[in-house]
């Protein structure tokens, strides 16, 4: 059975997923695949995939800061 988070692990979690929001939001680590200018044809979108991954390799990363000592 699962061990109840305690509430300094939720909050490390908490600072480190509002890091991770702040970070993707100001740096478009995450771009919309919505449609570009008209008649310009725009950079390849990066798959589904290879943003999930970017986000959770970010979220480590963000757990890491949080964690640091």
């Amino acid at each position: 059975m699962e061990q109840p988070i305690t509430g300094a692990a939720r909050r490390t979690e908490d600072i480190a997923l509002d890091l991770l929001k702040f970070i993707a939001s100001t740096t478009n680590v995450v771009k919309s695949t919505g449609g570009g200018t008209p008649g310009f044809a725009g950079t390849a979108t990066p798959k589904s995939d290879d943003q999930v991954a970017a986000l959770l390799e970010l979220y480590g990363r963000c757990r890491q800061a949080v964690e640091a000592k």
